[in-house]
């Protein structure tokens, strides 16, 4: 998993609330375990006509938006169903930091397991921030997960919190698989004990 230490990106202001992880990703495109290739379908109602075509209305298929990487919402981004194809569309798309009053708790939970960073911020933090972010790429704002700051254009700095574990696992870029390889040393050990100590355990095989 890439790490996130500092981010300084063009923000895409999209002020709706309750936006679930359907919209987020529709169910049609949920067929693959790759997370690769599901950027394209990103809010795919909401970008596309019936027939393909893009909406030139939708904020991500405006020239400003296009490669944003850092995406401000209104309350309860994430919620309905527990899709992890939610966050891996966002950062296929290449989105890094998603901004928002408040989220689904298990979308929450997947965007730090795949290098995401959610931020909760006050809503009338998020309406400045959404300023911010229409003035398009005249306006970059920086995050900054060492310091738990969001940097406005403006220069004025904002606190956000943050749990100092799930931090450390994104400074660090590590996943749960990426967690579970720190211990491999003592894992391998444990493994040789067992089969030295169970030996005498039919299909047990001892290595020397």
């Amino acid at each position: 998993m890439k790490p996130f230490t500092k981010l300084t990106a063009v923000a895409a202001p999209l002020p709706m609330a309750n936006v679930d992880t359907d919209k987020i990703i529709p169910a049609r495109f949920l067929k693959t375990i790759e997370r690769s290739g599901l950027g394209v379908h990103l809010f795919d109602t909401l970008r596309y006509d019936a027939e393909g075509r893009e909406r030139p209305d939708f904020v991500l298929n405006q020239p400003p938006y296009r490669h944003a990487q850092i995406l401000i919402a209104h309350e309860n981004f994430g919620c309905g169903s527990s899709r992890e194809h939610a966050p891996w569309a966002l950062l296929d798309f290449g989105i890094r930091c998603v901004i928002a009053p408040d989220f689904a708790d298990i979308f929450h939970n997947n965007c730090f397991k795949n290098g995401i960073l959610p931020v909760r911020l006050p809503r009338s933090v998020i309406d400045q921030l959404m300023a911010d972010a229409k003035l398009g790429a005249n306006s970059r704002i920086t995050i900054d997960l060492e310091a738990q700051e969001v940097v406005r254009p403006s220069g004025e700095r904002i606190h956000f919190d943050i749990d100092p574990f799930r931090k450390k696992l994104l400074l660090e870029g590590l996943d749960d698989i990426g967690q579970t390889l720190q211990h491999v040393a003592a894992i391998d050990a444990y493994e040789a004990k067992t089969q030295s100590e169970r030996s005498f355990i039919p299909g047990i095989e001892v290595h020397p």
